[in-house]
């Protein structure tokens, strides 16, 4: 009886002694998923400050929380859980997932490049009655839009983070999976905050209290802050186009091939090859996007209006 508890207890030990060798990984684990979805992140971080432009300054960080704390409950509480249960009982299913999200990806993307050189047309009507909202109305608007638009960015990053711990244990790919969840939404939306704030901190650098050199340099974060926004959705845009084609192209055997020959070809010189494999996603990425785009056109002249 002492002998078969004994060994029991061996039992223990020795899972206790595995689960920690293993989890010992899990910090290289979130660093290397952190990386695989950092297209996605930059995206995240450049779409997220236009929802609080035009609205109160001073509800702007309380805005932000709202959408961070709404996406870290839709990461943990959701998209986690279901990436696992995918994982678990549909595993076919997860390539194919990431692949629509891809395109959905190249379709945003394509939509901001085709939006950016296309020359908008205003039609003006007589007598037409603008809806007034309430600044309340407005804000609750803007925070369900960034939502809407998060949760799908947050669903391709889980499902990626689940597609780099699919070799682990069941205990490494929750751990993973919520550390990344918690990871990413604290860096997204703490460097939201603090771009939206940067406005504010160089006012408040700029006023005459403070030594001539802080005074210019408040005066110049006022200046750059508008370019530096622009620039922001550039790349995010860029990043779009990117990362969804890599995700389309991982998906297709014939392309994954072609981007792994390309980066052989130049992995004498890495940056050179990271530019190319790059540059060759973002224009697959654009003209996944036009498909994309002509295809949900067709689909809205053929399926039947609601009256």
């Amino acid at each position: 009886m002492a002998s078969g508890f004994f060994a029991l207890l061996d039992d223990i030990s020795a899972l206790v002694k595995a689960s920690a060798a293993s989890l010992d990984d899990v910090p290289a684990q979130v660093a290397k998923t952190t990386g695989k979805v950092s297209g996605i992140v930059i995206d995240d971080t450049a779409v997220t400050p236009k929802y609080v432009v035009g609205l109160d300054p001073s509800r702007e960080i309380s805005i932000i929380y709202r959408i961070a704390k709404k996406s870290l409950i839709n990461k943990l509480l959701i998209l986690s859980p279901a990436a696992l249960l995918l994982g678990y009982f549909a595993p076919w299913a997860i390539t194919p997932i990431l692949m629509l999200g891809g395109a959905y990806l190249c379709f945003e993307g394509y939509e901001k490049v085709h939006s950016m050189f296309s020359k908008r047309k205003y039609v003006h009507v007589e007598n037409e009655q603008l809806k007034v909202i309430t600044p309340e109305e407005l804000e609750k608007e803007r925070v369900t839009g960034a939502v809407r638009t998060d949760i799908i960015l947050s669903a391709e990053i889980m499902a990626i983070a689940y597609s780099q711990v699919t070799d682990q244990g069941i205990v490494n790919q929750i751990v993973v999976m919520l550390s990344v969840a918690v990871f990413i939404t604290l860096a997204v939306y703490g460097f939201v905050g603090l771009i939206v704030k940067m406005d504010d901190i160089g006012v408040h650098l700029a006023q005459e209290k403070y030594h001539p050199s802080a005074q210019k340099f408040g005066r110049g974060i006022v200046k750059f802050m508008p370019h530096f926004l622009n620039i922001l959705g550039y790349v995010g845009t860029a990043a779009m186009l990117w990362v969804g084609a890599e995700i389309i192209a991982h998906g297709i055997p014939f392309t994954s091939h072609l981007l792994h020959d390309l980066e052989n070809a130049l992995d004498e010189n890495p940056a050179v090859a990271w530019f190319a494999k790059a540059l060759a996603c973002a224009v697959a990425g654009l003209i996944a996007g036009f498909v994309v785009e002509n295809m949900v056109a067709l689909l809205k002249k053929v399926l039947p209006r609601k009256s």
